[in-house]
């Protein structure tokens, strides 16, 4: 039987490679599922029939769970060690992976998806403390970080054109099955060069919060999902909101009382925290929302290919690789204020092109969009780690970057499912939103996406703009004096503030 453990003769200068190879492999796991599964989406509801908001569940049922346990896989990985955590996170992503390509019909793939969120909720937060951990000089970790960072361009650049070859070729069930070579790859990879490590002091697992936060999360996307095949004055969607309004105050009264919150009501006074997390929100709200409309638009209404539709998106992944290094560059020099900027204006660009969208849109136009909403949504990650951390103390800036990634997917789960009621709105008004079981049908259906996505595009172009306000608030000197008094407050210690506080934050 062949050794898994630890390589214990590994030359010095060649293992920590090999970490950072394997922390890569598993952001390209992620990463690149994002964008093959919506590239797959029309293959997926002609294969397996379903209403519109089908659609929308199986790009959400995994955001979701990964939204819900990002911070909680990070604080579990410090606890009961990061390769553990590494591992079985690899292996329950796999094992999602072949539920979904096994998937009988939609609510399998639904809750296979669900599935696999847990095991992506373990992946990105406890990768990056690995790197952190094996990397110790700040030099070294800083260039690891920007090449692992750097492996999300690629794979979203890899992603649509390898999910247009896969479902042209083998299917939309092979979206899924790629998954698996690259996963047991990193697995071996783990076991044989990770080093287990642990944090010397973590933070208690905060389960009320875990709790309220899964309920806001779950009713509100739920609600925003269904209204238009209940209606939004239906008992059912009524309660759902109720529900949610009732988790989000009980997790303000819960998060004040607790010693060690989960969410830190404090972190919220400084201005350029509060700023990220708003941004963050807009930002990922944007990238779902364009994913999931242009891949509908492009198949079901331009007649495309799977693999020439992911062709056409390639402006998009293009514009997120030559943008995000140069964001790191200029926050490095500039600050955050100047890309945050540039993005909100390649990002209202892009949706102000598309606010005319009809069937008959030329090509140029489209792939003009494209390339700015790209451009725009490159520039804009590296501001946004930077904001969140800005002015906090150093046993804070952890708590507060995970915050601030958790906030990206929950923006991308809210993406999803509003600009999905936005266009289902204006689409059920001729047609009933039955499930779609003919061909017929899904053309007619459609053929109404172009218009009655327009208000999506309008609302792009707002959120756009409060980027650019965003920006502007949380970077100039109010902002900086609001960072500097909360850090004070952590400073004081918990006599000052009424919070005790943990000098090793969980996995970012």
């Amino acid at each position: 039987m062949t050794d898994l453990s630890p390589h214990p003769a590994l030359r010095s200068d060649l293992r920590p490679g090999l970490v950072l190879a394997t922390c890569c492999l598993s952001l390209l796991l992620v990463m690149m599922d994002v964008t093959i599964v919506n590239v797959a989406l029309p293959s997926i509801r002609a294969a397996l029939g379903g209403r519109f908001s089908t659609l929308q569940w199986v790009v959400d049922a995994y955001t979701l769970v990964v939204a819900t346990l990002l911070v909680l896989a990070g604080s579990t990985a410090d606890r009961i060690g990061r390769r553990r955590v590494f591992v079985t996170g690899i292996a329950i992503f796999c094992l999602g992976s072949a539920l979904c390509g096994l998937a009988p019909s939609a609510r399998a793939l639904v809750m296979a998806r669900a599935f696999q969120g847990l095991g992506g909720a373990m992946l990105n937060p406890v990768a990056l403390s690995i790197i952190a951990n094996v990397f110790v000089t700040p030099v070294a970790r800083a260039r690891a970080i920007g090449m692992w960072g750097g492996m999300s361009g690629l794979a979203l650049a890899l992603g649509p054109l390898a999910g247009g070859v896969l479902t042209t070729l083998a299917g939309w069930r092979a979206v899924f099955w790629v998954n698996l070579p690259i996963g047991l790859v990193a697995m071996v990879l783990s076991l044989r060069f990770i080093p287990e490590s642990r944090a010397a002091r973590v933070r208690p697992i905060d389960v009320p919060a875990q709790v309220l936060i899964a309920l806001v999360l779950a009713a509100t996307t739920a609600a925003l999902i269904e209204a238009r095949n209940y209606g939004w004055g239906a008992p059912a969607i009524q309660a759902t909101l109720a529900l949610a309004a009732m988790g989000m105050v009980a997790l303000v009264v819960v998060e004040r009382r607790r010693a060690q919150p989960l969410l830190d009501l404090r972190f919220f006074r400084a201005l350029p925290f509060t700023g990220a997390i708003l941004i963050a929100i807009c930002a990922f709200a944007i990238f779902s929302s364009f994913l999931f409309l242009n891949t509908l638009y492009l198949q079901d209404v331009r007649g495309l290919s799977a693999l020439r539709a992911g062709l056409y998106t390639l402006p998009f992944a293009m514009g997120v690789m030559a943008c995000a290094p140069l964001s790191g560059r200029i926050v490095g020099a500039h600050g955050a204020r100047l890309p945050l900027l540039l993005s909100a204006l390649g990002l209202g660009g892009g949706a102000i092109l598309l606010t005319g969208l009809t069937a008959t849109t030329p090509p140029a136009v489209l792939l003009a969009a494209y390339g700015l909403c790209g451009c725009g949504f490159g520039l804009c990650n590296a501001p946004i780690t930077n904001a969140a951390v800005s002015g906090m103390p150093r046993d804070q800036a952890g708590l507060a970057a995970a915050l601030a990634s958790t906030s990206r997917q929950i923006g991308a789960l809210l993406g999803i499912a509003a600009s999905g009621a936005m266009t289902a709105s204006v689409m059920s008004a001729p047609v009933q939103p039955a499930p779609l079981s003919s061909a017929g049908a899904v053309v007619a259906y459609m053929a109404l996406l172009p218009a009655a996505s327009h208000r999506v595009w309008w609302t792009i172009v707002v959120l756009a703009c409060g980027i650019a306000g965003l920006g502007v608030v949380s970077t100039g000197a109010r902002a900086r004096r609001s960072a500097q008094t909360v850090r004070a407050l952590f400073d004081d210690g918990p006599q000052a503030s009424g919070y005790r506080t943990d000098s090793t934050p969980p996995s970012t």
